[in-house]
């Protein structure tokens, strides 16, 4: 058995021991004193705690010494009552606090009793209980903030390990705190009620058993009683406040000294105007000068040596700051740090912090923690993180999105205000500041708080900010998506297929395919919105065909023939009434007879008048489907839809170029028009 774990049984049981053994007065005198010894301890090692959990076995040790205090006060009783010599410490305590008078006695034990009673226990007792809740009230918030520094790269997964397990340790130990501030009050309580015991006893056995008479009863039992409470009421004291300062500590990790000491002469104006007013009292008044200039003279004095101190401190920062920054210049490495770009950014104004700060009730990055999300379900690949950085050369309601460190787009909101958008059939208007949607440029209008329930009963969409911003970011992920796939990505997905699909992969790379052509596919599939989350039907695909071309534009169209369930799903979810527009077969000769092969891939050589010919057709053409409410898409032959695709991306972003072997057999299709030139 270990010297530690022996210790707290040894004293366990003697306090219930001592509860039912009358023990001599030289014994009691030693664990009085042990007693005053252990609240001491407990004191100042809660005082020099740089932090709560420094001492997260607090509620157990307050039990464990309440248990033996009481059952000090029960051997302490029993010994007034049987022969009325309680030992030394107790008689010691009675008489020298009390100054051998038991009035004054009686008066400093009532002060402590109150003391006790209404200040430390009460005050100890609501503040554990009111930390607790908040503690408790506030860990759903301190977990998602943990998950969201953990997604944007702030913490690694161990330092998210971490602070989940001490948060976890700081909501079980205010919620036993809360329990045992009880602990407290129902000792004070006891002790209150024994010394009463001891004051009534004591006079009835000194008159009846001993034959003392009623003066000299009071003057040998009073005195007992009153240095039994305090000799019992002081270490509960000491714990008491050893408890509230447990629960009130401010600074998690540093010594509440320095903090006092630091937050209470950190202002050399406040120790100014201090010294100031002593001073004048000292003058104007009948208190003794020497006493308040004295004071006075001495916190000025103080509060010019800190101006002094903090001004030298200010220049020897700033030159240490120069020197730093001159020295990071000429070191050589710091040139490498500077070449690092981040995928994805998105830099804002400080007007936007707070969105981003989950301190202040943001929850921006949540948000982004979603799109990641829905990104890696919709279209199957994972975004990168997503730096979040404040710019003060931005406007300060200002938001840049910035794509391989280019700027890619921007946009700028109304803090506490929405954006209310007409979907297009509300006729009533609404006052506002008028604005542009910056995620699809839609007329919008900047409304308050107080139109937004009438703006949502008229029909408009109603967003906040946040969801401004989310959208706008989720957008350009999406038009940018293919570019973020590099080729660590495309290995990191190959080793997750890897698990399950070990033939395969083992068939397909490196063999037949390499990282980077497989990388060309998926990034094909990805600009044009196809989900690559089905990468077991891609890779069997990629398999089948590889030895016969390695021509990344022609697999991807064996890819999107494999892949036809889900762009039909994606792009005619229902089966009839699906209008579309067809290109002329006179159209897709011409366009297939001008292509030209080389070594670096296939292109085109129509002429100039010819490719104005047929952008000018589709764009009346697609016109119509706009008019009917429709997206923009056009059927070609599988083997042109590719050459087509090339032809128009430049013009018309958001065209979508299906071939017939890509649509399932049982979608009806309704053409509205044909490209022709």
């Amino acid at each position: 058995m270990k010297k530690s774990d022996l210790f707290i049984g040894i004293y366990i049981i003697a306090a219930v021991i001592f509860l039912i053994v009358p023990i001599p007065s030289i014994l009691l005198d030693v664990l009085l004193a042990l007693n005053m010894s252990i609240a001491m301890m407990i004191l100042f090692n809660s005082l020099f705690a740089k932090e709560v959990l420094d001492l997260a076995a607090f509620p157990t040790i307050l039990l464990f010494t309440t248990v033996f205090r009481i059952s000090l006060n029960v051997s302490s009783t029993r010994l007034i009552l049987s022969s009325g010599d309680p030992g030394d410490v107790v008689k010691t305590f009675g008489s020298f606090v009390g100054g051998n008078d038991i009035v004054i006695g009686v008066i400093i034990f009532f002060v402590l009793i109150l003391v006790q009673f209404i200040v430390i226990n009460k005050g100890s007792e609501r503040v554990s209980e009111v930390t607790a809740r908040f503690t408790l009230d506030a860990m759903p918030g301190k977990q998602m903030a943990i998950d969201a520094d953990l997604n944007t790269g702030a913490i690694t997964d161990e330092q998210a390990k971490e602070r989940r397990n001490k948060l976890q340790q700081e909501s079980s130990f205010f919620g036993a705190m809360d329990g045992a501030t009880k602990y407290v009050k129902g000792d004070a309580v006891a002790g209150l009620i024994i010394t009463v015991i001891n004051l009534v006893g004591g006079l009835v056995m000194g008159v009846m058993r001993q034959g003392m008479d009623m003066s000299t009863a009071l003057d040998t039992y009073v005195i007992l009683t009153i240095g039994d409470g305090l000799v019992s009421q002081i270490p509960s004291l000491l714990i008491s406040l050893s408890t509230g300062i447990i629960v009130t500590k401010v600074g998690k990790e540093a010594e509440i000294g320095d903090v006092l000491l630091t937050q209470l002469f950190t202002n050399p104006k406040a120790l100014y105007m201090v010294g100031g007013a002593m001073s004048f009292l000292g003058l104007v008044t009948p208190l003794p000068w020497w006493l308040f200039m004295g004071f006075g003279g001495l916190i000025a004095y103080k509060g010019y040596t800190l101006a002094t101190a903090q001004g030298v401190a200010e220049i020897e920062e700033i030159v240490a700051e120069d020197e730093v920054g001159a020295e990071e210049i000429r070191r050589p490495e710091n040139v490498v740090s500077l070449l690092k770009v981040d995928p994805i950014e998105l830099e804002f104004g400080y007007g936007i912090i707070p969105l981003a700060d989950v301190n202040q009730g943001g929850d921006l990055l949540d948000r982004i923690v979603m799109i990641r999300r829905q990104v890696a379900l919709e279209l199957g690949s994972v975004v990168p993180m997503v730096r979040l950085r404040d710019n003060i050369q931005l406007n300060p309601n200002q938001y840049l999105i910035k794509i391989k460190g280019v700027p890619v787009s921007e946009g700028e909101i109304l803090f506490d205000h929405y954006m209310a958008m007409n979907p297009g059939y509300v006729e009533d208007e609404i006052t506002g500041i008028p604005t542009f949607e910056p995620s699809f440029h839609l007329p919008a209008i900047w409304i308050t708080e107080s139109q937004r329930e009438r703006a949502e009963s008229l029909g408009y969409t109603v967003v906040d900010p946040p969801s401004i911003i989310a959208t706008h970011l989720m957008e350009i992920i999406r038009r940018n998506l293919a570019d973020l796939l590099g080729r660590q990505d495309v290995q990191n997905l190959i080793n997750n297929v890897t698990e399950e699909n070990q033939t395969l992969i083992s068939e397909l790379v490196p063999k037949l395919l390499s990282v980077g052509e497989i990388q060309k596919v998926l990034q094909n599939l990805l600009s044009e919105g196809i989900s690559i989350r089905d990468l077991v039907t891609i890779f069997e695909t990629l398999a089948d065909y590889a030895p016969t071309t390695r021509d990344t534009d022609v697999l991807t169209e064996y890819v999107r023939q494999s892949l036809k369930r889900a762009i039909t799903a994606k792009f005619f979810p229902m089966q009839t009434g699906n209008s579309v527009v067809t290109l002329d077969p006179m159209v897709e000769q011409e366009i297939m007879a001008s292509v030209k092969q080389t070594e670096q891939g296939s292109y085109l050589t129509l002429e100039p008048d010819k490719v104005q010919s047929i952008l000018d057709s589709l764009r009346q053409e697609t016109q119509k489907l706009e008019d009917l409410g429709g997206t923009p898409i056009i059927i070609t032959s599988p083997i042109v839809r590719m050459y087509f695709k090339k032809l128009t991306m430049d013009y018309f972003k958001d065209l979508i170029v299906l071939s017939y072997n890509e649509i399932d057999s049982s979608v009806e299709l309704q053409s509205v028009g044909m490209v022709t030139a």
